[in-house]
């Protein structure tokens, strides 16, 4: 039985439609708060899970994620699954200013979606299952979040790498484990991809792809400063900290993001 989850309380930041989207690059982007966006998850993924009910699919968008959308024709179709795409760039939320339409509240990236998240999880007793990174980094954050926020109920966890053979198994545990929310982090596309390819087997009130989050969480991947997140220059910081796995994804999907911003700018 779950007890009463409150929310994070909705004040000026909680702006946006839960049902209200202006369409960024191609893709249509919720105007949530990350505020709005939490309280959402914390309200309606008990009783989902308890009614049996499909679960929600939450997806985000940034410039990878758009690039990765105009150019790979699979992921597409499985971003286009999402019940849920949030402005998971700071790049997405200005671009609302400048296309016309309604305006995306906030920058609601994952890492905030989840830290923010944990009191409120903690209080409700909204219960969460971590899939993805190594099992070391997978651990470390496990026990990193239930000694932050007193009183978090893990579901279960799991490392993000599995042979195909084994997907099944992956999917077992998880029901087993019937999580509130499960956290997908096993980096786009593949997340989007086992999302949607198993959304009807899963046993889940909301299911949250969330990329390296576990390694934001643990340190192994350093956070940009706060002035960097605010001028939508994070993902310089991830290059810089990061050349080897990062530098060409930033050199070539950044330049053809904004052009698809551009080039979609009236719908």
């Amino acid at each position: 039985m779950h007890g009463t989850t409150i929310g994070l309380p909705l004040g000026s930041s909680g702006t946006g439609n839960p049902s209200e989207t202006v369409r960024i690059g191609g893709v249509p982007v919720s105007t949530l708060s990350l505020r709005g966006l939490i309280d959402k998850m914390l309200r309606e993924a008990p009783p989902r899970l308890a009614a049996g009910a499909r679960p929600w699919l939450v997806f985000d968008c940034n410039g990878h994620g758009l690039s990765l959308n105009a150019t790979d024709p699979a992921f597409a179709r499985d971003l286009a699954e999402g019940d849920l795409i949030h402005a998971d760039g700071q790049v997405i939320v200005k671009a609302s200013h400048w296309v016309g339409g309604p305006a995306i509240a906030d920058r609601s990236s994952t890492t905030d979606m989840f830290i923010d998240s944990l009191r409120g999880a903690a209080t409700g007793k909204v219960r969460y299952y971590l899939l993805g990174g190594t099992e070391q980094v997978n651990k470390a954050c496990a026990d990193k979040i239930c000694a932050d926020a007193p009183g978090l109920e893990l579901a279960g966890r799991r490392n993000g790498f599995w042979k195909a053979d084994e997907e099944q198994a992956v999917i077992d545990a998880i029901n087993a484990a019937a999580p509130d929310v499960l956290w997908v982090g096993t980096g786009k596309p593949r997340e989007q991809a086992f999302c949607v390819r198993n959304r009807d087997q899963i046993k889940a009130g909301w299911i949250v792809t969330c990329g390296g989050l576990f390694n934001y969480i643990t340190g192994d991947y350093p956070r940009a400063p706060m002035w960097m997140q605010n001028a939508g220059l994070e993902w310089l910081h991830r290059m810089a900290t990061n050349p080897r796995h990062l530098a060409w994804r930033y050199l070539t999907t950044n330049p053809h993001a904004l052009y698809l911003i551009w080039k979609h700018r009236n719908g």
